[in-house]
């Protein structure tokens, strides 16, 4: 199949912003307007295309990035709808690593929010460059200019209006066009299908002159040719403009910002001008860098005929055609039915059938050209971040970075049944999602899953029950405390058994010892005169390790300290190394619970960053669970908290964080060492264990 439109003529976008500033119901619209679909599904009817999940639809968010492809002025238009929650970050951040431009969508009534900010600085990272779109000019209270003047204070943008509105609130109208120098209406009777452009009248004139003026002026400096035709007094035309500003959004110089109304139908057809007349092509941006496989770096021009280089941006798992592996070609043509090399795995894998997607939708084609978005069926060892490139000319290009997940949970399959079927699904998750993790933890053989927020993993446990058909029930992780003692003390213990034929012998002395925190375990041997025989002194250390393991006193593993085999005797006949074992672990038993044990739990190091004025909120927080602050750092205008806490005080932690900050702040977490557990504590969590055992 022939390609569609030039490489110069396509486009790479994405939408992004604070949870519900209205990404889906814009997205809605620019399909409606570019004929991709014909009608505008709502999101708070639950029929957004964009938002197919039953997920998304009974919630009313976007929960995982929704591609596909229209048509705007003869240009192609790869289009990603990105969730606004935090906790979905993730599929911000594997969106743009893959995009070469990005629309900014704020709210007119609450302007710069805490996401908006987050993946401002997402985009920043990847050097993506940006158009603004202030939505939502019909609510009350909506303010254009004060939402122009905080994306440049709170972003550090240099904000640039091409389009002003006429009126706010339920007085919105339309907008003026301040590259076209006209007032642009739409008729609701047609849902703003056909945009009216009508001449200024002299207020609207007297109140865009200023505005306009800005416009030239910012553009105009950033290019020698327009500033001295500024300076002549000689006229810019549109034409010109609309290079200048194309330019200047390139490089980062001026951020574009649009207006209107997406839900009243107006002022996305202006969005789309500008996505095609200011953000950029494939072959605008530089050309993509990598590496040999011998570590040497090397670069890919966007060309159909040259070196294919691909990467793997995201993983789907689709009920009727299987696994789904998004990518970007860069450089190339992917073919179906070709073989490519993984070239990150070094594994050579044949392409199945290739997919335009259209949301859940898909459409079948043979080629995806260099700049362009589809999916791949076939690649099954393939994962995210992967780069799929031709053999003769392999190339590794640069992975994508995910945040760490922050809270975990244990989930437990409600039958035997569900075992393994749990297991197969939660692989299955894991590999769509690079920021959900699964463990099964050694000491409490729970499953613990891991992800970036409360919501992330309730959406987990009902994609587990409704796609995967596993019930599943979930709690906090059990934390994985230790035992020690803290008074050394002797036991002479004596293991004597008789049976029918031969009998059981043993006898042991033991001097159990603390160690210091860290030391572990010691097993010295300090037998004199062969009382003990030599065969026997391992059996002695297999009982009291064994011990050890399974804890002397509460149920959890025994750590730092040290056990001295002093003395003892054997039997000629009765001695075994079973009767050993079973000595030595009585005696080291009794030795423990003699030598006022303690229960010990993990304490973990935190690096807290928040915006200063919630600095006293949040050290406030840390040492009501028992945290101790240990020191603050200032990184720009944010404070950084660094303290250590109990992890069994920090369960439900990124919640309270967010919601202390207005979801502002972020932290990391990492095991620091064991601290003693408060006696008072250190009861409830024995009684708790006994109950679990018991059961």
């Amino acid at each position: 199949m022939p390609r569609q439109h030039p490489i110069a003529k396509v486009r790479n976008i994405g939408i992004m912003a604070h949870i519900d500033a209205g990404k889906t119901t814009c997205s809605e619209r620019i399909l409606y307007y570019t004929g991709r679909s014909h009608r505008i599904g709502e999101v708070h009817d639950g029929a957004a295309t964009m938002d197919w999940m039953i997920q998304e639809q009974e919630r009313g968010i976007t929960i995982t990035s929704a591609a596909t492809t229209c048509e705007w002025r003869g240009h192609q238009i790869n289009l990603i709808d990105t969730p606004g929650h935090v906790d979905f970050t993730v599929e911000v951040e594997r969106s743009l690593r893959i995009l070469d431009g990005v629309v900014g969508l704020f709210c007119a009534v609450g302007g710069v929010e805490p996401q908006s900010e987050t993946v401002w600085r997402q985009a920043e990272k990847y050097d993506v460059p940006r158009i603004c779109f202030v939505n939502k000019m019909d609510r009350i209270g909506a303010d254009f200019f004060s939402v122009v003047s905080q994306i440049e204070a709170n972003l550090g943008a240099n904000a640039v209006p091409v389009t002003i509105p006429i009126g706010a609130g339920q007085e919105f109208k339309g907008i003026i066009d301040l590259v076209q120098n006209c007032a642009v209406y739409y008729d609701e009777t047609d849902q703003g299908t056909t945009p009216r452009e009508e001449p200024l009248t002299a207020e609207q004139a007297e109140e865009s002159a200023p505005w306009r003026q800005n416009l030239i002026e910012k553009v105009a400096e950033l290019h020698d040719e327009l500033i001295e035709k500024y300076f002549a007094g000689e006229e810019i035309t549109e034409a010109e403009l609309v290079v200048a500003i194309r330019d200047a959004t390139h490089k980062h110089l001026i951020c574009p910002v649009l207006c209107g109304s997406a839900f009243k139908n107006k002022g996305v057809q202006r969005l789309l001008d500008a996505i095609v007349n200011y953000l950029p092509s494939p072959v605008d941006l530089p050309p993509v860098s990598g590496k040999c496989l011998d570590g040497e770096e090397i670069t890919r021009v966007p060309k159909d005929d040259g070196n294919l280089a691909a990467l793997a941006f995201k993983v789907m798992t689709d009920k009727h055609v299987g696994k789904l592996i998004f990518v970007r070609v860069y450089s190339g043509t992917l073919q179906a039915g070709t073989y490519v090399l993984n070239s990150t795995q070094g594994k050579r894998q044949r392409v199945g059938r290739l997919l335009r997607m259209h949301a859940n939708r898909q459409e079948m084609v043979d080629c995806i050209y260099a700049g362009e978005i589809g999916a791949v069926v076939g690649l099954n060892d393939t994962v995210t971040g992967d780069t799929v490139c031709c053999e003769e000319n392999p190339i590794i290009l640069e992975a994508i970075d995910f945040p760490a997940p922050v809270i975990s949970v244990a989930v437990h399959p409600t039958s035997r049944d569900d075992r393994d079927k749990l297991q197969n699904a939660l692989i299955r998750l894991a590999e769509e999602d690079p920021t959900f993790l699964v463990k099964v933890d050694p000491e409490t053989e729970d499953t613990v899953i891991s992800g970036m927020g409360e919501l992330h993993l309730e959406i987990i446990l009902d994609r587990l029950r409704r796609e995967f058909r596993v019930e599943v029930t979930s709690g906090a992780p059990e934390v994985a405390y230790r035992e020690t003692l803290t008074v050394a003390n002797e036991i002479n213990e004596r293991y004597k058994k008789q049976t029918g034929g031969h009998g059981q012998y043993a006898h042991v002395v033991l001097v159990v010892e603390p160690l210091n925190p860290g030391e572990g375990f010691e097993f010295v041997n300090e037998v004199k005169g062969g009382n003990i025989p030599s065969e026997f002194i391992p059996a002695v250390e297999k009982g009291v390790v064994a011990t050890m393991a399974e804890g002397a006193w509460a149920g959890y593993p025994v750590v730092d300290v040290r056990v001295r085999l002093v003395d003892g005797s054997s039997h000629d006949v009765d001695s075994s190394d079973m009767a050993f074992r079973i000595c030595a672990s009585m005696a080291f038993k009794k030795a423990f619970l003699k030598g006022s044990p303690q229960l010990l739990e993990p304490v973990m190091s935190m690096a807290i960053t928040t915006p200063e004025e919630f600095a006293g909120s949040v050290t406030g927080n840390i040492c009501g669970r028992r945290g101790r602050i240990m020191g603050m750092d200032m990184l720009n205008n944010a404070q950084i908290v660094k303290a250590i806490c109990p992890l069994a005080n920090l369960f439900g932690y990124t919640s309270e964080l967010r919601n202390m900050t207005q979801g502002r702040a972020s932290f990391t977490m990492q095991f620091e060492h064991y601290e003693a557990v408060p006696f008072s504590i250190a009861e409830d969590v024995i009684e708790r264990r006994r109950k679990n055992r018991s059961r």
